[in-house]
């Protein structure tokens, strides 16, 4: 057996680990996607839905209308927006949808509209709780994240020692989970389709090299990145699929129609809509992240004296990433109809995307080549980010500790162009929902003080005006 093939066989015993399912109505439900939904529905209404009542207060901050640049933190909240963003908004925009319409038909799209509005509530729940229990080191460098919430947090309702052992385990999955192979993997078919580059391990060294340039900076430098490519990708992929809707114009009614009808399906009615909403919703965390923690270590380098206003600028994040890009995305797959694994000769992840492009122009798929690239390279620049602040929490802070994690992060990333995309999901799924048990736990046990963050926050603005 090759090394390959136990990689194979140790992601399959974990992903059937991970996804353990009972049976309902018929269909095989994930208890993990059970554990998160139930939490969004939760948070939601206990902090008083801040969807609603936050959302235009989220972008007078993003705006910069209550800047301070004396407050602790690193960076804008735009910057640090941009750098969480980098990792969610990605190839779960783009390969994830097609993996959504292949497994779950266009009903997970709109499952994942759904989920994409209670996610918001969630991620401003453990980004609030970031900010809260961040800790500023020597020097001003701020030292934060779902596993600092966890052992500070827990720490400060009598709970140390649970919060240190949830935390220790959540660092833990974060380095695996950051480690990026998917956006190698998806990186690589249409760089190699459409520039004629046919050396997978040339194009993973070199994409190593990419990120290295600028991960073994400092926050400041991924920031930097960041603030610019998020709105460049964002630009370039979304101009793509509104030219393929535009084109289409005459089939979006059709396509709407065929979205909500198979998310309601009528030959199954419970089993349906029960499997569409399960695909939608393992596709939905793994493209916005809410409830896994990740995003709170980027989130919690924000310059501000609030809490709650990061956790508000917060709620942008799954709104742009899920109810907008990935509705428009799935539409857009679904007006070009290359989706249906029926008809389309058996395309998958970014396949489906490509061949949609090429719908409109026989060089859009070279703009989506580039997209493509910039989605993953933005996307692993955070990450790797992540796992460094995860490792240092677990082995201690220090610069030649976080060097050296980073220099091994990117030599473990041509690994990605190697393995199966089928082996890849399981295994990036199977590490990423576990985060939420102890990121969960943690919101649960602190949601009392959370609440009260919130309606301070909310009550002292609304007084302001």
């Amino acid at each position: 057996m090759s090394a390959i093939d136990i990689i194979n066989a140790g992601i399959e015993r974990l992903s059937a680990f991970v996804f353990y399912t009972v049976p309902i109505g018929g269909v095989e439900v994930q208890l993990i996607v059970l554990w998160l939904a139930f939490a969004m529905v939760f948070i939601t209404f206990w902090l008083g839905v801040p969807q609603i009542r936050g959302f235009s207060e989220s972008w007078r901050i993003l705006r910069g209308k209550y800047w301070d640049p004396t407050a602790p933190g690193e960076v804008s909240q735009f910057a640090a927006l941009a750098t969480a963003l980098s990792g969610t908004i990605g190839l779960g925009n783009i390969a994830g949808i097609g993996v959504a319409l292949t497994v779950g038909g266009p009903g997970a799209i709109f499952w994942m509209f759904v989920i994409g509005i209670f996610a918001m509530g969630l991620k401003c729940a453990e980004v609030t709780l970031g900010l809260m229990f961040r800790e500023e080191m020597a020097g001003g460098r701020i030292r934060g994240g779902a596993w600092i919430t966890l052992e500070r947090g827990l720490a400060s309702i009598g709970m140390p020692k649970l919060g240190r052992g949830l935390g220790l385990f959540h660092a833990f999955l974060m380095i695996g989970g950051s480690l990026s192979l998917f956006q190698v993997n998806q990186a690589y078919p249409p760089m190699a389709e459409q520039f004629g580059f046919d050396n997978r391990l040339l194009f993973g060294l070199f994409f190593a090299l990419m990120v290295a340039l600028v991960l073994l900076g400092s926050i400041r430098w991924i920031a930097s990145a960041t603030s610019v490519l998020v709105p460049a990708m964002s630009l370039i992929f979304m101009g793509g699929c509104l030219a393929i809707l535009a084109a289409g114009y005459d089939r979006i009614p059709g396509a709407v129609g065929l979205i909500v009808s198979e998310a309601f399906n009528t030959q199954s009615l419970f089993g349906g809509i029960l499997g569409a909403f399960v695909t939608g919703m393992r596709r939905a965390i793994y493209s916005c992240e809410a409830g896994l923690g990740t995003a709170v270590a980027a989130h919690a380098q924000a310059k501000t004296r609030h809490p709650a206003s990061e956790g508000l600028v917060a709620l942008i994040e799954p709104f742009m990433d899920t109810v907008v890009m990935c509705t428009i995305t799935g539409l857009a797959f679904v007006v070009a109809d290359t989706w249906n694994p029926a008809t389309n000769g058996g395309l998958e992840g970014v396949e489906i995307a490509t061949a949609a492009f090429a719908t409109i122009n026989s060089w859009f798929p070279a703009l989506l080549a580039v997209a493509v690239f910039l989605f993953a390279y933005a996307t692993v620049i955070a990450n790797g980010f992540y796992a460094a602040e995860a490792f240092q929490y677990l082995a201690g802070h220090g610069r030649k500790r976080e060097l050296l994690v980073k220099a091994a992060f990117c030599c473990i990333l041509p690994l990605g162009v190697i393995l199966e995309l089928g082996k890849i999901v399981d295994f990036v799924d199977s590490v990423y929902f576990l985060m939420a048990i102890p990121n969960i736990i943690g919101v649960y046990l602190l949601a009392k003080p959370l609440r009260a963050e919130m309606q301070s926050y909310l009550a002292w603005r609304k007084g302001e005006r």
